[in-house]
């Protein structure tokens, strides 16, 4: 007996929709990938980016919440960066667990929302250290790629929140 495997994607999706959520994910993990030898090796943007945000947080109160030991540390936005490419690498390449991608989209669309909500209402601004507005324009595309990978993997979150509502509200035997 032979076993077909069957698409992940709705029926009637096209062979470029199935492709494009894995370059959905490449390029989404690629540029979360990228930016950690900044963010890991304190690299000079990145101390100018996470002072201006610390700087800021000490004028409304909160000092140190961006700092090496912050709350929000360029090393605990680098370790969510690195989580959800992870998962999203990995259930691109494990199809069993494919299920899971959603939460690697939603990871990202959480760490680009707070990105670009800081990039537009901080003094961090758009054109940080005369880059163009290049990071800020990057976290976009990332954001609107993941909304768009949740949409291409709709079944597959589907089935994740069927399986985490399963999870934290069991049955009643």
């Amino acid at each position: 007996m032979t076993y077909a495997a069957k698409s992940t994607m709705p029926s009637g999706t096209s062979g470029a929709a199935r492709w494009g959520a894995h370059a959905l994910t490449v390029f989404i993990a690629a540029v979360f990938l990228d930016s950690l030898r900044f963010k890991f090796t304190d690299a000079p943007k990145t101390q100018i980016i996470f002072g201006d945000l610390d700087s800021w947080a000490a004028s409304l109160g909160a000092p140190g919440l961006f700092a090496h030991g912050g709350v929000f540390s360029q090393y605990v936005i680098g370790g969510a960066e690195l989580a959800a490419s992870a998962i999203l690498i990995a259930t691109m390449l494990a199809k069993p667990y494919r299920f899971l991608q959603p939460a690697g989209a939603f990871l990202s669309i959480a760490i680009m929302s707070g990105a670009i909500g800081f990039h537009l209402f901080t003094p961090l601004g758009v054109n940080v250290d005369n880059d163009g507005g290049s990071l800020f324009f990057t976290a976009c595309g990332v954001w609107i790629g993941s909304w768009a990978l949740l949409y291409l993997r709709r079944r597959e979150l589907g089935e994740f929140l069927t399986r985490l509502r399963a999870f934290f509200a069991p049955a009643a035997r």
